[in-house]
C-alpha cells in the first residue's frame, strides 16, 4: 500500500515538472565581445539570443542563414544591438595579418625592365602548336644544348639580350579560367590566325576572351608560305572584328609567320619586347620571389611539382614558398631547359619541388620569412575555407543588377550571347545597342551561333557578366559548370522577352514573373518508325526525372528544334509510365512532332510563376519555392 502511495507521488511530481514551462537563457546587456569569423552559432553564444530569433532576423534582411553561417560583422552589431546588446568586436592578431604587415613593410630596391609573359590564343588548326614548337627550336638553338623538357607549360626566349615567356597553355577557355581565379599573368596576348583560313569562330572567342583580360594583342598570321594564303582578305577580317591592321592605319601590330619556314619569328619576339617597353613592365630582383602557378603534377618518387612563373623578385633554393592553402620549402629546382639552378630572376618561368600539397593551376605564391609562418597562414586558410564552405559568393543576375540601380550606382552590365542563327544573332546584337539607360552601359563580351558552351560560361564567370541564349540552351557540363560557378544562364525563345528584361533591368524595372526549371535530360538513343502511330524515340535519361505531364523541347547540337509540346506517350518496354528517371531507358513520342534523330537531347521542363519579390530561379528568404508551375510553355 505504502509503495503504491510512493508511485503515486513519484508521478505527480514528474507531472508538476513537466507541466511548468521551460525557462529560456537570459539574453545578456551591456557590452559583449566576439572574435571574428562569426557564426549564427557563436554570436548566438555570445550574446544569449537564440539561434532560431537570429535566423529569422536575417531573413527579414534577405540573408538566408544556418547555423553556421559566417555573417558579416555589420550585421552581427545590428542584430545585437536590436536587443540592446553593445557588441564589441574583438581584435585577434592572425597569421594572415602578420603575413600582410610583412609583405607590406619589404623595401623596394631598383627596378629593372622584365621580359613579358605572352600567351597563344587562336583556332584549332591555325598552327598554334607548329609556332610554338619552331620558337622552342629557335630558343635551343640560341641557347644551351639539349632539348626543353616542356613539362613547365613556359618557356622563355632570348635573341640579343631581349627575352620573351611564353605561356604554352591549352587554349582560351584554360587562359579565362585561370584569370577567374584572379591569376592575371599574361601581358600580352599572340593571335594566331592561319592565312588560308582567316578570322574562324574560335578566332573570334579568342579575341572577345583576349578582350574581357585587359591585355594587348599581336596577330601572328600564320601558314603565310601556302599557296592559297590570302593576306588582304585575313586583315580585313580582322578589322571586322575590331582589330584595325597597322598596315591599314590602326593600332593592332600583325607580323607574317611560318612555323614551316621560321619566317617572322625573329620580328615577332622584336615586336614583343617592344611592347613591354611600352607598358614599362618592370621588377625588383632584389625582392622575395612572388609569382603565379603555371601547372601542378605529382611525381611517384619526388611528390609535388610546381611549374611556377616568378613575376617579381627572385626565388632561391631552400626559400620558404606560401602558396594558398599550401606551403613548402624550396628542395630542387630546374629552368625551363631541365637544368638545375640556384635562383630564377623576374619572368622566369621554373620547376620547384617540396610543397606539401598541390595548389591549383593560377594561384598566387609569395617567399616568406618562415616555415612557421607559412604554416600557419596555410593553415589558417584551411580552417577559414572549410567555415565558408557554406557561403556563396553573389551571383552576377539582372534582378542584382536591378537592386544596384535602386541604390544609385552607375553599372556595366556584362552579356555572353548565343543564338541558333547568324541572321538572328545580328538583329539581336543590333536590338541590344538600342537599349540606353544613364545608369547602365551594356557590354558585349563575346557572341556567336550555337550550343551555350563551358568557355561562354568561363568568360562571363571571369567577367561577372550574364549569359543570354536565344532558341539555344546550355550543354550539360556548361549547365552544371554555371551552377558550380554561380553564372547566371537566361534562355529565350521570343526576342521581344529578351529584349524586355534587359530594358526592365537597365531602366530599373526588373520583376520577372515566370522562369523555366529543367527537370530533366534524355538523349534519343535509336529511333523505331511505327505504322499509324510515327516515329518513336528510344532514350537513356542522363539526368534528373522525364515526368509524363512535363513540357518537353528538342535539342540538335545545342539548337533547339521543337519547343513547347506535350508527350504523346512515355514507356518503359511495353508498359506506361509516369516518370523515367536518370539512368532509365524508355520510349517517348512526342505530340505532334516526328523529325526525330539519334543524338537528339530531349528536355523535360516546366515554367513556374513567382512571387515579384522572388528572384529568378532562387527560393524567398524563407528557403520556400514561392513559385507555382504555370500552363506549359
Amino acid at each position: 500500500m505504502a509503495a503504491a502511495a510512493e508511485g503515486t507521488l513519484r508521478r505527480r511530481r514528474a507531472h508538476a515538472v513537466k507541466a511548468q514551462p521551460k525557462q529560456a537563457p537570459p539574453t545578456k546587456t551591456g557590452p559583449v565581445e566576439i572574435s571574428q569569423p562569426i557564426t549564427v552559432k557563436s554570436l548566438s553564444a555570445a550574446t544569449g539570443i537564440k539561434t532560431k530569433d537570429i535566423i529569422h532576423k536575417l531573413r527579414e534582411i534577405d540573408i538566408d542563414a544556418t547555423v553556421d553561417q559566417v555573417i558579416d560583422a555589420d550585421v552581427a552589431q545590428i542584430i545585437a544591438s536590436d536587443c540592446g546588446i553593445d557588441l564589441k568586436i574583438r581584435e585577434v592578431s592572425t597569421a594572415e595579418d602578420q603575413l600582410m604587415k610583412e609583405l607590406a613593410s619589404r623595401k623596394r630596391g631598383q627596378l629593372v625592365p622584365r621580359a613579358p609573359v605572352v600567351t597563344f590564343l587562336g583556332h584549332v588548326d591555325h598552327g598554334k602548336t607548329s609556332l610554338l614548337d619552331r620558337i622552342r627550336n629557335a630558343a635551343v638553338a640560341a641557347g644551351e644544348e639539349g632539348g626543353i623538357t616542356q613539362d613547365i607549360g613556359a618557356y622563355r626566349y632570348d635573341l640579343g639580350g631581349k627575352h620573351v615567356v611564353f605561356l604554352d597553355t591549352p587554349g582560351h577557355e584554360a587562359f579565362t579560367a585561370m584569370r577567374a581565379r584572379g591569376a592575371n599573368m599574361t601581358d600580352v596576348v599572340v593571335l594566331v590566325v592561319a592565312a588560308d583560313d582567316g578570322v574562324m569562330p574560335q578566332t573570334v572567342e579568342a579575341i572577345n576572351h583576349a578582350k574581357a583580360a585587359d591585355v594587348p594583342i599581336i596577330v601572328a598570321l600564320n601558314k603565310i608560305d601556302l599557296p592559297n594564303a590570302n593576306v588582304q582578305r585575313a586583315l580585313g577580317q580582322l578589322a571586322e572584328h575590331g582589330l584595325q591592321p597597322r598596315q591599314w592605319g590602326g593600332q593592332t601590330e600583325v607580323v607574317e609567320t611560318s612555323a614551316v619556314t621560321g619566317q617572322g619569328i625573329e620580328e615577332l619576339v622584336e615586336l614583343l619586347s617592344l611592347e613591354a617597353e611600352i607598358l614599362e613592365l618592370k621588377a625588383d630582383p632584389s625582392a622575395p620571389a612572388e609569382g603565379w602557378v603555371i601547372e601542378v603534377s605529382h611525381d611517384p618518387r619526388e611528390g609535388v611539382v610546381v611549374g611556377l612563373l616568378v613575376r617579381d623578385g627572385t626565388l632561391h633554393n631552400r626559400d620558404v614558398i606560401l602558396c594558398g592553402d599550401t606551403y613548402g620549402r624550396v628542395r630542387k629546382m630546374f629552368d625551363d631547359r631541365g637544368k638545375v639552378i640556384e635562383e630564377a630572376g623576374p619572368a622566369m618561368p621554373v620547376k620547384v619541388y617540396g610543397l606539401k600539397d598541390m595548389p591549383p593551376a593560377g594561384e598566387r605564391f609569395y617567399v616568406v620569412s618562415s616555415l612557421e609562418l607559412a604554416k600557419s597562414v596555410a593553415e589558417e586558410r584551411q580552417r577559414r575555407k572549410r567555415t565558408e564552405a557554406a557561403s556563396v559568393a553573389p551571383k552576377a543576375s539582372l534582378e542584382a543588377l536591378f537592386d544596384k540601380i535602386e541604390s544609385e550606382e552607375t553599372l556595366e552590365l556584362k552579356l555572353v550571347v548565343k543564338a541558333d542563327v547568324q541572321g538572328t544573332l545580328e538583329a539581336l546584337l543590333e536590338s541590344i545597342e538600342k537599349i540606353k539607360s544613364d545608369k547602365v552601359n551594356i557590354k558585349i563580351l563575346h557572341s556567336g551561333v550555337g550550343a551555350i558552351t563551358e568557355s561562354d560560361v568561363l568568360l562571363a564567370e571571369a567577367s561577372k557578366g550574364i549569359v543570354l541564349g536565344f532558341r539555344v540552351v546550355p550543354s550539360n557540363r556548361a549547365a552544371s559548370l554555371a551552377e558550380n560557378k554561380g553564372v547566371e544562364i537566361r534562355t529565350y525563345r521570343v526576342i521581344y522577352a529578351l529584349l524586355e528584361d534587359l530594358e526592365k533591368a537597365v531602366k530599373g524595372m526588373m520583376a520577372p514573373t515566370i522562369r523555366e526549371e529543367i527537370l530533366g535530360r534524355a538523349e534519343v538513343r535509336e529511333v523505331f518508325k511505327i505504322s499509324r502511330i510515327g516515329n518513336v524515340a528510344g532514350c537513356y535519361v542522363t539526368d534528373g526525372v522525364i515526368a509524363r505531364n512535363a513540357t518537353v523541347r528538342v535539342v540538335r547540337d545545342g539548337v533547339v528544334v521543337v519547343d513547347n509540346r506535350a508527350l504523346a506517350s512515355l514507356r518503359h518496354f511495353k508498359e506506361d509510365i509516369r516518370e523515367a528517371r536518370a539512368g532509365m531507358e524508355c520510349g517517348i513520342r512526342i505530340a505532334d512532332f516526328n523529325d526525330i534523330k539519334i543524338g537528339d537531347i530531349i528536355e523535360a521542363y516546366q515554367t513556374i510563376e513567382e512571387s515579384s519579390t522572388t528572384t529568378s530561379g532562387q527560393s524567398d528568404s524563407s528557403g520556400v519555392q514561392t513559385g507555382k508551375p504555370v500552363g506549359a510553355g
